[in-house]
Protein backbone atom coordinates (compact mmCIF):
# COMPACT_ATOMS: atom_id res chain seq x y z
CA UNK A 1 0.00 0.00 0.00
CA UNK A 2 1.14 3.49 -0.83
CA UNK A 3 -0.17 6.59 0.95
CA UNK A 4 -0.46 9.83 -1.02
CA UNK A 5 -1.05 13.27 0.47
CA UNK A 6 -2.79 15.89 -1.69
CA UNK A 7 -2.62 19.55 -0.54
CA UNK A 8 -5.79 21.48 -1.35
CA UNK A 9 -5.01 25.00 -0.13
CA UNK A 10 -2.83 27.69 -1.68
CA UNK A 11 0.04 29.29 0.28
CA UNK A 12 -0.93 31.95 2.83
CA UNK A 13 -4.45 30.54 3.18
CA UNK A 14 -6.32 30.97 6.46
CA UNK A 15 -6.67 27.17 6.68
CA UNK A 16 -4.66 24.38 5.09
CA UNK A 17 -6.57 21.30 3.95
CA UNK A 18 -5.04 18.00 2.86
CA UNK A 19 -6.59 14.91 1.27
CA UNK A 20 -5.21 11.39 1.82
CA UNK A 21 -5.52 8.48 -0.60
CA UNK A 22 -4.43 4.85 -0.23
CA UNK A 23 -3.20 2.97 -3.30
CA UNK A 24 -3.20 -0.82 -3.67
CA UNK A 25 -2.04 -3.12 -6.47
CA UNK A 26 -0.16 -2.13 -9.61
CA UNK A 27 -1.34 0.54 -12.07
CA UNK A 28 -1.76 -0.83 -15.58
CA UNK A 29 -1.88 -4.50 -14.53
CA UNK A 30 -5.67 -4.72 -14.75
CA UNK A 31 -8.76 -2.65 -14.08
CA UNK A 32 -8.51 0.59 -12.15
CA UNK A 33 -10.94 0.98 -9.25
CA UNK A 34 -11.62 4.20 -7.35
CA UNK A 35 -13.55 4.15 -4.05
CA UNK A 36 -14.31 7.15 -1.85
CA UNK A 37 -16.24 7.63 1.37
CA UNK A 38 -18.23 10.56 2.74
CA UNK A 39 -17.92 13.17 0.03
CA UNK A 40 -20.77 14.70 1.99
CA UNK A 41 -18.66 14.83 5.13
CA UNK A 42 -21.55 14.50 7.59
CA UNK A 43 -22.56 11.18 5.99
CA UNK A 44 -20.42 8.93 8.15
CA UNK A 45 -21.16 5.28 7.06
CA UNK A 46 -18.81 5.46 4.04
CA UNK A 47 -15.89 6.42 6.26
CA UNK A 48 -16.46 3.40 8.51
CA UNK A 49 -16.89 1.02 5.58
CA UNK A 50 -13.57 2.35 4.25
CA UNK A 51 -11.81 1.23 7.44
CA UNK A 52 -12.80 -2.38 6.77
CA UNK A 53 -11.88 -2.01 3.10
CA UNK A 54 -8.42 -0.69 3.93
CA UNK A 55 -7.72 -3.59 6.29
CA UNK A 56 -8.91 -6.21 3.81
CA UNK A 57 -7.19 -4.63 0.80
CA UNK A 58 -3.91 -4.48 2.70
CA UNK A 59 -4.15 -8.22 3.37
CA UNK A 60 -5.22 -9.01 -0.20
CA UNK A 61 -2.31 -7.02 -1.60
CA UNK A 62 0.15 -8.84 0.66
CA UNK A 63 -1.28 -12.14 -0.58
CA UNK A 64 -0.92 -11.09 -4.23
CA UNK A 65 -4.67 -11.22 -4.80
CA UNK A 66 -5.16 -7.81 -6.44
CA UNK A 67 -5.10 -7.63 -10.23
CA UNK A 68 -4.96 -4.00 -11.22
CA UNK A 69 -5.09 -0.83 -9.17
CA UNK A 70 -7.41 0.20 -6.33
CA UNK A 71 -7.47 3.73 -4.93
CA UNK A 72 -9.27 4.20 -1.62
CA UNK A 73 -10.09 7.67 -0.24
CA UNK A 74 -11.67 6.99 3.16
CA UNK A 75 -12.49 10.62 3.99
CA UNK A 76 -13.06 12.34 0.67
CA UNK A 77 -13.92 15.76 2.10
CA UNK A 78 -11.49 17.20 4.68
CA UNK A 79 -13.01 20.65 4.12
CA UNK A 80 -16.48 19.47 5.08
CA UNK A 81 -15.12 17.50 8.03
CA UNK A 82 -13.81 20.76 9.49
CA UNK A 83 -17.19 22.52 9.19
CA UNK A 84 -19.67 22.78 12.05
CA UNK A 85 -22.43 25.21 12.97
CA UNK A 86 -23.22 25.54 16.68
CA UNK A 87 -21.87 22.08 17.37
CA UNK A 88 -23.61 20.34 14.47
CA UNK A 89 -21.57 18.84 11.64
CA UNK A 90 -22.23 20.58 8.31
CA UNK A 91 -20.58 18.66 5.52
CA UNK A 92 -22.97 18.77 2.56
CA UNK A 93 -22.31 22.32 1.37
CA UNK A 94 -19.15 24.40 1.23
CA UNK A 95 -19.70 27.24 3.70
CA UNK A 96 -17.49 29.53 1.61
CA UNK A 97 -19.51 29.27 -1.61
CA UNK A 98 -22.75 27.52 -0.63
CA UNK A 99 -22.12 24.90 -3.34
CA UNK A 100 -22.93 21.24 -2.68
CA UNK A 101 -19.72 19.19 -2.41
CA UNK A 102 -21.32 16.63 -4.75
CA UNK A 103 -22.24 19.06 -7.52
CA UNK A 104 -20.44 21.16 -10.14
CA UNK A 105 -17.84 18.61 -11.25
CA UNK A 106 -16.28 19.22 -14.64
CA UNK A 107 -18.07 17.47 -17.48
CA UNK A 108 -15.02 16.73 -19.62
CA UNK A 109 -17.07 15.64 -22.62
CA UNK A 110 -17.50 19.31 -23.49
CA UNK A 111 -13.73 19.54 -24.08
CA UNK A 112 -13.40 16.09 -25.62
CA UNK A 113 -16.00 16.71 -28.32
CA UNK A 114 -13.49 19.17 -29.78
CA UNK A 115 -10.17 17.54 -28.91
CA UNK A 116 -11.18 14.09 -30.22
CA UNK A 117 -12.58 15.31 -33.54
CA UNK A 118 -10.95 13.26 -36.32
CA UNK A 119 -9.00 11.06 -33.90
CA UNK A 120 -11.34 8.14 -33.11
CA UNK A 121 -11.34 4.91 -35.08
CA UNK A 122 -12.99 1.50 -35.22
CA UNK A 123 -10.88 -0.11 -32.48
CA UNK A 124 -12.92 0.14 -29.25
CA UNK A 125 -9.96 -0.49 -26.94
CA UNK A 126 -7.89 2.18 -28.70
CA UNK A 127 -10.81 4.61 -28.44
CA UNK A 128 -11.12 3.97 -24.69
CA UNK A 129 -7.41 4.59 -24.15
CA UNK A 130 -7.53 7.79 -26.24
CA UNK A 131 -10.64 9.12 -24.48
CA UNK A 132 -9.04 8.52 -21.09
CA UNK A 133 -5.89 10.31 -22.19
CA UNK A 134 -7.89 13.34 -23.30
CA UNK A 135 -10.06 13.20 -20.15
CA UNK A 136 -6.95 13.33 -17.96
CA UNK A 137 -5.72 16.33 -19.94
CA UNK A 138 -9.07 18.08 -19.55
CA UNK A 139 -8.97 17.67 -15.78
CA UNK A 140 -5.35 18.81 -15.70
CA UNK A 141 -6.40 22.04 -17.47
CA UNK A 142 -9.07 22.79 -14.84
CA UNK A 143 -8.12 25.93 -12.89
CA UNK A 144 -9.88 25.87 -9.49
CA UNK A 145 -10.51 29.18 -7.74
CA UNK A 146 -11.46 27.81 -4.29
CA UNK A 147 -10.30 25.04 -1.97
CA UNK A 148 -13.55 23.17 -2.61
CA UNK A 149 -12.99 23.30 -6.36
CA UNK A 150 -9.41 22.11 -5.83
CA UNK A 151 -10.81 19.19 -3.84
CA UNK A 152 -13.11 18.32 -6.75
CA UNK A 153 -10.23 18.49 -9.22
CA UNK A 154 -8.06 16.27 -7.01
CA UNK A 155 -10.79 13.63 -6.68
CA UNK A 156 -11.48 13.63 -10.41
CA UNK A 157 -7.77 13.42 -11.23
CA UNK A 158 -7.72 10.07 -9.47
CA UNK A 159 -11.07 8.81 -10.77
CA UNK A 160 -11.62 10.11 -14.31
CA UNK A 161 -9.81 7.21 -16.01
CA UNK A 162 -11.08 4.45 -13.70
CA UNK A 163 -12.97 1.38 -14.87
CA UNK A 164 -15.02 1.28 -11.66
CA UNK A 165 -15.97 4.20 -9.40
CA UNK A 166 -17.77 3.60 -6.10
CA UNK A 167 -18.92 6.78 -4.33
CA UNK A 168 -20.17 5.88 -0.84
CA UNK A 169 -22.88 8.15 0.59
CA UNK A 170 -25.94 7.83 2.81
CA UNK A 171 -29.34 9.52 3.03
CA UNK A 172 -31.06 11.18 5.99
CA UNK A 173 -33.04 8.03 6.86
CA UNK A 174 -33.22 5.32 4.20
CA UNK A 175 -32.87 1.76 3.10
CA UNK A 176 -29.83 1.03 0.97
CA UNK A 177 -30.23 2.33 -2.58
CA UNK A 178 -28.05 3.05 -5.62
CA UNK A 179 -27.77 5.72 -8.34
CA UNK A 180 -26.17 5.02 -11.72
CA UNK A 181 -26.35 5.93 -15.39
CA UNK A 182 -29.02 4.24 -17.48
CA UNK A 183 -26.45 2.58 -19.82
CA UNK A 184 -24.93 0.89 -16.75
CA UNK A 185 -28.11 -0.97 -15.76
CA UNK A 186 -26.79 -4.47 -16.53
CA UNK A 187 -23.33 -3.79 -15.14
CA UNK A 188 -24.67 -2.45 -11.85
CA UNK A 189 -27.18 -5.28 -11.31
CA UNK A 190 -24.76 -7.62 -9.47
CA UNK A 191 -23.76 -4.85 -7.04
CA UNK A 192 -27.43 -4.05 -6.41
CA UNK A 193 -28.14 -7.69 -5.60
CA UNK A 194 -25.05 -8.17 -3.40
CA UNK A 195 -25.64 -5.07 -1.30
CA UNK A 196 -29.39 -5.60 -1.05
CA UNK A 197 -30.42 -2.38 -2.75
CA UNK A 198 -34.11 -1.57 -2.33
CA UNK A 199 -34.07 0.96 -5.20
CA UNK A 200 -31.63 1.17 -8.08
CA UNK A 201 -32.24 4.52 -9.75
CA UNK A 202 -31.08 5.17 -13.30
CA UNK A 203 -30.76 8.33 -15.38
CA UNK A 204 -28.83 9.47 -18.44
CA UNK A 205 -28.36 12.83 -16.75
CA UNK A 206 -29.43 13.56 -13.18
CA UNK A 207 -28.55 17.25 -13.27
CA UNK A 208 -26.11 19.31 -11.25
CA UNK A 209 -23.00 17.38 -12.37
CA UNK A 210 -22.55 15.03 -9.39
CA UNK A 211 -19.26 13.17 -8.96
CA UNK A 212 -20.31 9.70 -10.14
CA UNK A 213 -21.91 11.12 -13.29
CA UNK A 214 -18.87 13.27 -14.06
CA UNK A 215 -16.90 10.02 -14.30
CA UNK A 216 -19.38 8.03 -16.39
CA UNK A 217 -21.66 10.27 -18.47
CA UNK A 218 -18.86 11.42 -20.75
CA UNK A 219 -18.89 7.98 -22.41
CA UNK A 220 -22.48 7.99 -23.65
CA UNK A 221 -22.41 11.72 -24.33
CA UNK A 222 -19.44 11.21 -26.65
CA UNK A 223 -21.07 8.20 -28.29
CA UNK A 224 -24.14 10.32 -29.06
CA UNK A 225 -22.08 13.33 -30.17
CA UNK A 226 -20.15 11.25 -32.69
CA UNK A 227 -23.44 9.71 -33.86
CA UNK A 228 -22.40 6.14 -32.94
CA UNK A 229 -19.93 6.11 -35.85
CA UNK A 230 -17.16 4.76 -33.61
CA UNK A 231 -17.27 2.05 -30.94
CA UNK A 232 -17.38 3.96 -27.64
CA UNK A 233 -18.41 1.68 -24.77
CA UNK A 234 -19.64 2.86 -21.39
CA UNK A 235 -16.15 2.23 -20.04
CA UNK A 236 -16.62 3.57 -16.51
CA UNK A 237 -18.97 1.72 -14.16
CA UNK A 238 -19.60 4.63 -11.81
CA UNK A 239 -22.22 4.61 -9.09
CA UNK A 240 -23.35 6.36 -5.93
CA UNK A 241 -24.13 3.87 -3.17
CA UNK A 242 -26.40 5.25 -0.45
CA UNK A 243 -25.54 3.26 2.67
CA UNK A 244 -28.92 3.63 4.43
CA UNK A 245 -29.30 6.55 6.89
CA UNK A 246 -26.97 8.93 8.69
CA UNK A 247 -27.38 7.24 12.07
CA UNK A 248 -26.84 3.68 10.84
CA UNK A 249 -23.18 3.57 11.73
CA UNK A 250 -22.25 0.17 13.17
CA UNK A 251 -19.46 -2.37 12.90
CA UNK A 252 -21.85 -5.07 11.69
CA UNK A 253 -23.30 -3.01 8.86
CA UNK A 254 -19.90 -1.64 7.80
CA UNK A 255 -18.33 -5.10 7.82
CA UNK A 256 -21.24 -6.46 5.74
CA UNK A 257 -21.09 -3.59 3.23
CA UNK A 258 -17.31 -3.86 2.84
CA UNK A 259 -17.62 -7.60 2.23
CA UNK A 260 -20.24 -6.92 -0.44
CA UNK A 261 -18.04 -4.39 -2.22
CA UNK A 262 -15.11 -6.81 -2.16
CA UNK A 263 -17.34 -9.58 -3.55
CA UNK A 264 -18.32 -7.27 -6.40
CA UNK A 265 -14.67 -6.48 -7.14
CA UNK A 266 -13.98 -10.22 -7.19
CA UNK A 267 -16.74 -10.67 -9.79
CA UNK A 268 -15.11 -7.87 -11.80
CA UNK A 269 -11.79 -9.71 -11.84
CA UNK A 270 -10.01 -7.10 -9.72
CA UNK A 271 -9.64 -9.42 -6.72
CA UNK A 272 -8.87 -13.13 -6.75
CA UNK A 273 -10.17 -15.53 -4.12
CA UNK A 274 -7.59 -17.84 -2.57
CA UNK A 275 -9.24 -21.07 -3.78
CA UNK A 276 -11.89 -22.36 -6.18
CA UNK A 277 -14.52 -22.69 -3.46
CA UNK A 278 -14.08 -19.06 -2.40
CA UNK A 279 -14.18 -17.93 -6.04
CA UNK A 280 -17.40 -19.89 -6.56
CA UNK A 281 -18.90 -18.36 -3.41
CA UNK A 282 -18.11 -14.89 -4.71
CA UNK A 283 -19.97 -15.68 -7.93
CA UNK A 284 -23.18 -16.65 -6.11
CA UNK A 285 -25.53 -13.72 -6.07
CA UNK A 286 -28.55 -13.28 -3.80
CA UNK A 287 -31.93 -12.62 -5.31
CA UNK A 288 -32.25 -8.89 -6.05
CA UNK A 289 -34.63 -6.93 -3.85
CA UNK A 290 -35.61 -4.62 -6.71
CA UNK A 291 -35.49 -4.07 -10.42
CA UNK A 292 -33.91 -0.86 -11.77
CA UNK A 293 -36.27 2.07 -12.07
CA UNK A 294 -35.84 5.51 -13.65
CA UNK A 295 -34.69 8.36 -11.44
CA UNK A 296 -37.35 10.35 -13.30
CA UNK A 297 -39.87 8.04 -11.60
CA UNK A 298 -38.98 9.07 -8.04
CA UNK A 299 -41.69 11.08 -6.28
CA UNK A 300 -40.43 13.51 -3.63
CA UNK A 301 -42.99 14.04 -0.86
CA UNK A 302 -43.19 17.58 0.54
CA UNK A 303 -44.76 18.91 3.72
CA UNK A 304 -47.77 21.12 2.82
CA UNK A 305 -47.50 22.94 6.16
CA UNK A 306 -45.46 22.84 9.34
CA UNK A 307 -46.21 20.24 11.97
CA UNK A 308 -45.36 17.04 13.79
CA UNK A 309 -44.37 14.28 11.37
CA UNK A 310 -45.41 10.68 12.12
CA UNK A 311 -44.56 8.01 9.58
CA UNK A 312 -47.21 5.33 9.12
CA UNK A 313 -45.24 3.17 6.69
CA UNK A 314 -41.80 1.70 7.27
CA UNK A 315 -38.82 2.32 5.01
CA UNK A 316 -38.58 -0.28 2.27
CA UNK A 317 -42.36 -0.72 2.14
CA UNK A 318 -44.05 -1.05 -1.22
CA UNK A 319 -46.89 1.42 -1.43
CA UNK A 320 -49.79 1.75 -3.83
CA UNK A 321 -50.83 4.95 -5.56
CA UNK A 322 -52.84 7.00 -3.09
CA UNK A 323 -51.55 5.09 -0.06
CA UNK A 324 -50.74 7.01 3.12
CA UNK A 325 -47.13 7.11 4.28
CA UNK A 326 -47.23 9.74 7.06
CA UNK A 327 -49.40 12.05 9.15
CA UNK A 328 -48.59 15.72 9.66
CA UNK A 329 -50.20 17.22 12.78
CA UNK A 330 -50.56 20.94 13.42
CA UNK A 331 -49.36 21.25 17.06
CA UNK A 332 -51.72 24.16 17.80
CA UNK A 333 -54.99 23.21 16.10
CA UNK A 334 -54.47 19.47 16.24
CA UNK A 335 -55.56 19.16 12.61
CA UNK A 336 -53.98 16.22 10.80
CA UNK A 337 -52.97 16.07 7.16
CA UNK A 338 -52.36 12.64 5.66
CA UNK A 339 -49.38 12.53 3.29
CA UNK A 340 -49.90 10.09 0.43
CA UNK A 341 -47.81 8.82 -2.43
CA UNK A 342 -49.42 9.54 -5.77
CA UNK A 343 -47.51 6.69 -7.42
CA UNK A 344 -46.92 3.00 -6.75
CA UNK A 345 -43.40 2.17 -5.69
CA UNK A 346 -40.88 1.65 -2.90
CA UNK A 347 -40.79 4.07 0.05
CA UNK A 348 -36.98 4.20 0.25
CA UNK A 349 -35.99 7.44 2.00
CA UNK A 350 -37.42 9.89 4.51
CA UNK A 351 -36.52 12.80 6.78
CA UNK A 352 -34.91 12.31 10.18
CA UNK A 353 -36.76 15.38 11.50
CA UNK A 354 -40.02 14.91 13.36
CA UNK A 355 -41.08 18.53 13.23
CA UNK A 356 -40.96 20.00 9.73
CA UNK A 357 -41.88 23.27 8.08
CA UNK A 358 -43.78 23.89 4.89
CA UNK A 359 -42.01 22.73 1.74
CA UNK A 360 -39.54 20.36 3.39
CA UNK A 361 -38.85 17.08 1.60
CA UNK A 362 -40.10 14.37 3.93
CA UNK A 363 -39.88 11.24 1.79
CA UNK A 364 -39.13 9.60 -1.55
CA UNK A 365 -40.95 6.84 -3.40
CA UNK A 366 -39.29 5.06 -6.32
CA UNK A 367 -41.82 4.35 -9.06
CA UNK A 368 -41.40 2.34 -12.24
CA UNK A 369 -42.62 5.01 -14.66
CA UNK A 370 -40.70 8.17 -15.54
CA UNK A 371 -42.73 11.34 -15.13
CA UNK A 372 -40.25 14.04 -14.03
CA UNK A 373 -37.58 15.95 -15.92
CA UNK A 374 -34.93 18.58 -15.26
CA UNK A 375 -32.72 18.43 -12.16
CA UNK A 376 -33.62 15.15 -10.49
CA UNK A 377 -31.46 15.29 -7.36
CA UNK A 378 -32.18 17.10 -4.12
CA UNK A 379 -30.12 20.16 -3.21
Amino acid sequence: MQVHKHPLSVPHANAAYELTSFHFGTPGSGKKVYIQGSLHADEVPGMLVSQFLRKELTALEAAGQISGEIILVPAANPIGLAQAIHGAAFGRFDLTTGVNFNRAYKHVADDLKKSLDGKLGQDAAANVALIREHARASIADWQPQTDAAQLKKTLMTMAIDADIVLDLHCDNEAVLHIYAGTPLADAIAPLSAILGSHATLLAYEAGGEPFDEACSRLWWDLDEHFEHRFPIPAACLSTTVELRGEMEVSYDLARKDAAGLLQFLTLQGVLHADDAAAQAAAARLPEPLCQPTPLEGVEPLYAPHSGILIYTRELGARVAAGEAVADLIDPVSGDTTVLRSTIAGVFFARSAHRHVIRGMNVGKVAGAKAYREGDLLSA
